[in-house]
């Protein structure tokens, strides 16, 4: 298998169809695994929310550098094992360097972060916790997005808060200088019953794009 960066379109089908979010986040570096020339997953990073543009700024700490989120992973069903965690560590190694990439496992969702433990990210703990709102039309959604959405809000329910992980990117010396600028604590992987990410969508098989 190969990981090659990819055009923002093609991961569209993905996105909406196989990943359980069902949306399309913000992009700055998108990835395809490919078994021969057939793209089987798609992997994307964006910045954060919280992100400082004008100062560069990690969203844990005042330290200045690039921060990324890796904010979509979804692959086909019946791939060879550790096909996952090869995908994700070729494609830190293609994007910028230095750099801090962050990502989050939602347990709401039945993910703890497995695939960011097999690939040595450090685990920070627990984001804030956050509410689904439930709209009359019968629609759903977390606070972020459902400040937004209009209608009556009929209810809402407290979330678990999401697991967060942080890799530190980049040469030898630009990892000891991150580790020790930022102090950051590793605290001990979390643990649970996961389940797999929605992969029932259908997305036609895509050989290379030129």
């Amino acid at each position: 298998m190969k990981v090659r960066p990819i055009q923002n379109y093609e991961t569209d089908s993905w996105l909406l169809n196989k990943h359980y979010a069902k949306r399309i986040p913000s992009i700055s570096y998108a990835f395809g695994l490919y078994d021969e020339d057939n793209l089987v997953g798609v992997c994307t990073f964006g910045y954060p929310p919280n992100y400082n543009y004008n100062e560069g700024k990690c969203v844990f700490k005042d330290y200045r550098c690039l921060t990324l989120e890796l904010n979509r992973l979804v692959v086909n069903d019946g791939l060879p094992k550790n096909s996952l965690s090869f995908f994700v560590s070729r494609c830190l190694r293609q994007l910028p360097q230095p750099s801090c990439v962050v990502s989050y496992a939602d347990p709401n969702k039945g993910h703890h972060g497995y695939i960011y433990q097999a690939t040595n990210w450090i685990y920070t703990g627990v984001s804030s916790a956050k509410h689904r709102y439930i709209f009359e039309d019968g629609s759903e959604f977390d606070i972020r997005r459902g400040i937004d959405k209009k209608g009556t809000v009929i209810d809402k329910i407290l979330l678990d808060p999401t697991h967060r992980y942080l890799y530190f990117n980049g040469d030898k010396r630009d990892l000891r200088k991150m580790v020790s600028d930022l102090k950051l604590e590793s605290l001990p992987y979390p643990k649970g019953q996961n389940t797999n990410y929605d992969a029932s969508g259908y997305v036609a098989t895509q050989g290379v794009l030129f």
